[in-house]
């Protein structure tokens, strides 16, 4: 009788055990990472902004992420895509009015962060947002952070250095011979451009924009504040001073050549007009610069029409400004903290939906060929046939979109290798960092003189980079007015910021 009781007693406590363990489990249940596994509870729903053109298809692929993320983890997204020109105005306008939105495309992270516009990630990032710093690379989280040690963005995890590639078309390289690595600096450009003047006069020698290139980097300088605020320093020096760069016998040697090269014809008469991303599909351009890492041709290819081949010609160094080029950041007012941590922990770690926001949707946007690689489907006209140079209906923007290494590679005419992935791991664990990685300055009482500044920037920029005018008129003009508007006072606060953060980190 005795031994009946005790067995009874034991059964009744093991039953009670699993009950109270049905129901805890039942109340606080996380999601589940087996995809057939439906969240239970309350779809919470975030407004999420970023760059790039709006698409054709955006309500159909935004409407096949929320099914997905709402199954996953019970969070769907409100998708705004703004245009390239508008973007950053558009942001602004959205954080100075205190307009509702959850996270966001930050391109001026750091004068955002110091607005107090986003939500310092620290606490979450050892908690539910573990995941995705665990598989973002540790040097983007150490240019991510803070003076005052604080996290308040993912950034992209893809190629931590962005070097400037000089790019050109595979057909006229094979065509005359070319040893395209031997063209580092800008005046050894010359005979180059030249030769395709005479040769092939349906090419443009060289194309530019209205915001140019880094030609400054070749000097081994970097941005302290943004290209706005043309302060710099040597990426690679410890000791190095901060400097206005349009003082300096570089610039000057950059200005005269692009001068130079503007008066014979070589670029383009439009520069200093041209905004960003200008250049058409397929138009014939012989040079061209853009900031990339590994491969990078493959994508410029798809993106021209035609094959290019490239050479890297600035250093191979992780910069501030190269780590904090694609994040994405919460706004510090939002209602739904948890929720945007599992959207971000998500897109950084599940392929499903990384590949989805990448590429659109399969058997819609792109199929799979024989590798496993993307294949997208033409448009097609009005009689059902495809238009291979149609615009696409849905494009991911995808640096600003998250972790790369979960997406799938590319094939069709110019496919990536297989071994992509791998390639950009190797790249990353052999470049060297800048000595002034994670240094972020606080300009926040002297916002009248950036905002002067960035003024005076955009009036004389964009023609001195361009060749567009006289070098000798409108350099001396150009830094009388930076003058008058503060940089020698923003260029001093700096720099005493960065002797005390030198020595800190001493």
């Amino acid at each position: 009788m005795l031994k009946r009781s005790r067995h009874r007693c034991i059964f009744m406590t093991i039953s009670l055990i699993l009950l109270l363990t049905a129901y805890t489990t039942g109340c606080s249940r996380q999601p589940s990472k087996n995809n057939n596994d439906k969240y239970q509870g309350d779809t919470v729903n975030l407004i999420y902004y970023t760059i790039g053109e709006p698409d054709k298809d955006l309500q159909l692929v935004n409407d096949k992420i929320n099914e997905i993320m709402a199954r996953k983890i019970g969070v769907t997204i409100t998708y705004i895509k703004v245009g390239w020109q508008e973007y950053e105005d558009r942001l602004n306008t959205l954080i100075s009015a205190g307009s509702p939105f959850d996270i966001a495309f930050a391109p001026n992270y750091a004068t955002t962060a110091m607005r107090g516009a986003w939500l310092r990630l620290d606490d979450y990032l050892t908690s539910s947002g573990k995941d995705l710093y665990d598989t973002i690379d540790p040097t983007f989280w150490q240019g991510v952070r803070m003076n005052d040690g604080g996290i308040y963005g993912v950034p992209t995890n893809k190629e931590l250095a962005v070097r400037d590639h000089w790019m050109y078309p595979a057909s006229i390289v094979k065509k005359y011979n070319i040893d395209i690595t031997k063209y580092n600096t800008l005046e050894s450009l010359e005979p180059l451009l030249r030769m395709i003047q005479q040769n092939e006069p349906a090419y443009v020698p060289m194309e530019l924009d209205r915001d140019s290139q880094n030609f400054f980097a070749l000097y081994g300088y970097e941005y302290i504040v943004n290209h706005k605020v043309p302060l710099m320093v040597k990426s690679l020096d410890p000791n190095a001073k901060v400097v206005n760069i349009f003082e300096t016998k570089e610039a000057r040697q950059v200005l005269n050549t692009l001068r130079r090269y503007y008066k014979e014809g070589f670029i383009n008469k439009d520069a200093a007009l041209r905004e960003t991303g200008g250049l058409k599909r397929w138009d014939k351009v012989f040079w061209k610069s853009s900031g990339g890492g590994p491969l990078s041709e493959t994508t410029w290819s798809k993106d021209r029409g035609y094959k290019v081949v490239s050479n890297p010609v600035t250093p191979s160094v992780v910069t501030t400004e190269s780590v904090r080029g694609g994040i994405m950041a919460v706004n510090a007012n939002t209602k739904h903290p948890i929720a945007c941590i599992k959207f971000l922990n998500l897109l950084n770690t599940d392929p499903e939906i990384r590949n989805l926001f990448n590429y659109g949707i399969e058997g819609v946007h792109y199929t799979l060929d024989e590798h496993g690689q993307v294949a997208p489907i033409p448009g097609k006209d009005s009689h059902g046939d495809p238009i291979p140079d149609a615009p696409a209906s849905y494009a991911g923007v995808q640096y600003t979109l998250g972790n790369w290494f979960i997406l799938k590679t590319m094939g069709g005419d110019n496919p990536e290798p297989l071994d992509k992935w791998d390639q950009f791991r190797k790249y990353n664990a052999e470049l060297i960092k800048s000595t002034v990685l994670g240094f972020t300055p606080d300009l926040s009482k002297l916002t009248a003189q950036t905002d002067n500044i960035e003024m005076i920037w955009k009036k004389y920029y964009p023609s001195l980079m361009t060749g567009t005018v006289e070098v000798d008129t409108i350099l001396p003009k150009f830094n009388e007015e930076l003058k008058q508007a503060g940089i020698e006072e923003v260029r001093k606060e700096v720099q005493k910021q960065l002797d005390a953060w030198r020595g800190v980190k001493r």
